[in-house]
């Protein structure tokens, strides 16, 4: 290790990674806690951001009823997207803006979680969207100070967005996919409860737990953090620092938990020991990638979900959507396939963490996309992104909406252009027949 450190510091990479979490409580029934943890934050007025179906769900009502016990004073705001959009973000930061709320709650998936984030932040920093909006669509300045304290309450068992500094959003007039990515954005405390995953539709825990395995593995074999550039100074080392010591604990666990328990979980809505296991491999993966960072797959992502047509998945709103899990899944397999050679022996251990015979293998790679594939087919995820919707006529389109993506294609264990990109489209159409 020694010499391998000297011979980075000789490059001029970095040297050393930066571990940063939220305060995480997890367990059956935490949704208790929250009104003590948010007087303990010190908030006397939150603002309490979820969607209108959670606010249906017994969960919602929990959570008010610790609140109120504690003496919080609550203003709701329910109408966050399924997929934000900057329209979305806006109103939720108006919302914000007038209630003045000393801190912030959000109880929903990804999507009401970032919402949550948006919201804090430009209510604390008023600016025009694009301010804050990651290069090169938006200016990518940073976030110039502390926001308010948020304890973040997953719902769903995928995203990870309760320990990560990352808003993904819709940005409706570029029609892309885009986001904001700050250590300040990242939660102060989630407050998981597994149960809240029990009314959950078997499609949404499908799409989510491809999240869940596509983090993990994404990470896992992520570009290794002293292979990137060292940063002018230490607080400019980006979140998205690549693969780590850290990171490989998460992403081991996050994947062997996968592979035993997402079909399970997907199959039966009873499996209570299923979907908290699913629960806990999303905060697992979650604080991984929120310390590693994602690569391809989900840079490919998000022109996948944001050029769809007509698809309209099982579990959701019958509108034209790619959830984010299965946008992530539909490429995933043509991606390892083809960066297997660059970290051969870390995408032979993924496909053995996730349930392959590696015995004499050595194409780590094509392993790796043939194990995802079984277990994608597994909970009826679509057949790559032709399963989707999209032709062959569509790749330039998603390669000029994957592009622009550059804050995780450089996160990739290879260098990643438009050529590359052709390709890995072109195989991701189908993976097989």
């Amino acid at each position: 290790m020694t010499c391998r450190h000297l011979a980075t510091l000789s490059a001029g990479c970095d040297t050393a990674f930066t571990v940063d979490a939220s305060r995480v409580t997890f367990g059956r029934g935490a949704l208790a806690e929250v009104g003590d943890r948010a007087r303990a934050l010190g908030m006397r007025r939150v603002a309490l951001i979820t969607d209108a179906r959670l606010r249906a769900l017994p969960w919602f009502e929990h959570v008010m009823q610790s609140l109120t016990a504690a003496g919080v004073d609550v203003a709701v705001f329910d109408e966050v997207a399924i997929e934000p959009t900057d329209v979305s973000f806006e109103a939720a930061a108006g919302f914000a803006r007038d209630a003045k709320p000393d801190g912030y709650v959000s109880l929903g998936g990804g999507s009401v979680i970032d919402t949550c984030k948006a919201a804090n932040l430009f209510a604390t920093y008023s600016a025009p969207l694009r301010t804050y909006v990651n290069a090169p669509i938006g200016d990518a300045r940073p976030v110039p100070g502390a926001l308010l304290p948020h304890i973040a309450c997953p719902t769903t068992s995928g995203t990870g967005s309760e320990v990560t500094g990352i808003a993904i959003f819709d940005w409706l007039e570029h029609h892309a996919k885009t986001g904001i990515a700050s250590p300040r954005l990242r939660p102060t405390e989630a407050i998981i409860d597994p149960r809240t995953t029990s009314t959950l539709p078997a499609g949404v825990v499908a799409a989510s737990g491809m999240d869940v395995l596509c983090h993990a593995v994404e990470s896992f074999t992520a570009r290794g953090y002293a292979q990137r550039a060292a940063p002018a100074v230490p607080s400019a080392r980006p979140m998205s620092q690549g693969s780590n010591p850290w990171s490989d604990l998460g992403c081991r666990e996050a994947m062997r938990l996968v592979a035993a328990y997402l079909a399970r979980a997907v199959h039966d809505a009873s499996d209570a020991e299923a979907r908290e296991q699913m629960m806990w491999a999303a905060t697992l993966a979650g604080i991984a990638f929120g310390n590693a960072g994602v690569h391809a797959p989900h840079a490919m992502a998000y022109a996948v979900a944001g050029r769809v047509r007509d698809f309209a998945p099982a579990g959701y709103p019958s509108a034209p959507l790619v959830p984010h899990g299965i946008a992530v899944a539909v490429n995933a397999p043509a991606v390892f396939r083809r960066f297997g050679e660059f970290c051969p022996e870390r995408h032979l251990e993924a496909a053995a963490l996730l349930g392959a015979d590696t015995r004499g293998e050595t194409a780590g790679g094509e392993l790796l996309a043939r194990r995802m594939f079984e277990l994608s087919r597994a909970i009826d995820i679509p057949n790559g992104i032709g399963g989707v919707g999209y032709r062959e006529s569509d790749i330039g389109d998603l390669v000029a909406g994957t592009l622009p993506q550059q804050r995780l294609l450089a996160n990739a264990p290879c260098d990643v252009d438009a050529r590359c990109l052709e390709t890995l489209f072109a195989e991701a159409l189908h993976y097989a027949d």
